[in-house]
């Protein structure tokens, strides 16, 4: 066996050997790495892949973060927000189509009338669905009482992605106008920690001034913030951001280009299937945008959790959080047949009718009562 083959049997990996698997391009050096990642996951946490049935609520936000279609300043936009029923019949729609889990996700507001809207909806939606539909919240930065109250009311999952690990490259991606701090952020996953949630975060692979040090560092943050489950993709351009404008102008957007920050989400997945072993992954849409094949590769790299789109396809097209989103013009029917084929083609099943708990955090709730 070659130095190569023990690496990726490693249990306890260092620093310097993220930051080498990180870095490989040779062919054949990458599938023996997603070949070894898949391994991992089909050992720990099964060939079973598991569906959050997204549904994009509202694209109104505080935020003015510098890569995203839908931040504030972006008056391309038309904003929108999904009446309550409306809402309530996708959450039925996906309850019926033996989805074990939802995501509601909007833009960021922080007001008390926000706060109790979503509260509600919870309730709703445990009602309705006879507390079988499981539920994750992407809702942004809020206080520790909000995120208490959401829980209550039976939400039980929470992705906040941290974006970058490193505060510096957060500070570049971020405009400095005291709604975007990194340790704000870094707080709130410790806030959804204390309170229970299953805690989500990630990060976005390929930004400008982004070095693999600082993608390894992202991983031993996941690490050392006994993180769950973990939402990560390549960056996709926004044509309308001050980010994407900059990355357009360099000639940083070219196809090459983008095959390069590809790879490197793929890599991401798999080195943090091998590093972390038993926490929930996502092939993210974002893969799909830079490779037809790229929820599938991501599969096929260690990942293990998908979000098929349930949101009205009337509002789909104002909701882009960069170009070339995939799935825009698909009806919620259409994109849980073609993700069906998606997983069959990789050998996977799909997990119908299950929350799909990450078993990291099964593992933790388990030896609360030993």
């Amino acid at each position: 066996m070659n130095n190569f083959s023990q690496l990726l049997k490693k249990q306890n990996m260092t620093r310097d050997d993220l930051i080498y698997l990180l870095s490989l391009t040779d062919n054949g050096q990458l599938q023996q790495l997603y070949d070894a990642a898949y391994a991992v996951k089909a050992d720990c946490v099964g060939r079973v892949v598991y569906y959050r049935g997204l549904i994009e609520f509202s694209n109104r936000c505080i935020k003015n973060c510098c890569y995203c279609g839908i931040r504030k300043d972006n008056h391309e936009v038309k904003r929108f927000n999904t009446k309550r029923e409306d809402i309530l019949s996708m959450a039925q729609w996906a309850y019926n189509n033996r989805y074990g889990s939802l995501t509601l996700q909007s833009g960021e507001r922080q007001d008390a009338d926000f706060a109790t809207y979503i509260e509600q909806l919870v309730r709703d939606i445990k009602k309705m669905s006879h507390g079988e539909l499981g539920i994750t919240l992407c809702v942004g930065e809020q206080k520790e009482d909000t995120y208490r109250r959401w829980f209550e009311a039976g939400a039980h999952r929470y992705l906040l992605r941290i974006e970058s690990s490193n505060p510096e490259l957060y500070k570049q991606i971020h405009p400095q106008d005291g709604h975007h701090e990194w340790t704000v952020r870094k707080n709130c996953l410790e806030s959804l920690r204390r309170i229970g949630y299953q805690v989500g975060t990630g990060d976005m692979i390929g930004l400008p001034g982004q070095t693999i040090e600082d993608l390894a560092d992202d991983i031993l943050f996941y690490r050392d913030m006994d993180i769950d489950m973990i939402g990560m993709g390549p960056y996709v351009v926004h044509h309308n951001t001050p980010i994407g404008k900059h990355v357009i102008a360099a000639g940083d957007d070219s196809l090459q280009c983008k095959s390069r920050r590809f790879t490197l989400g793929l890599n991401m997945i798999a080195v943090t299937r091998l590093f972390l072993r038993d926490v929930n992954i996502a092939a993210t849409t974002a893969l799909q945008a830079l490779n037809p094949l790229g929820r599938e590769l991501g599969l096929k790299a260690g990942a293990n959790v998908l979000m098929p789109i349930v949101t009205l396809p009337e509002f789909r097209p104002q909701y882009l959080l960069y170009d070339n989103k995939p799935c825009v013009e698909d009806s919620p029917e259409q994109c849980r047949h073609c993700l069906e084929g998606r997983v069959a083609s990789v050998g996977d099943t799909v997990g119908f009718e299950k929350w799909g708990d990450s078993p990291h955090f099964s593992k933790k709730k388990n030896n609360l009562f030993e």
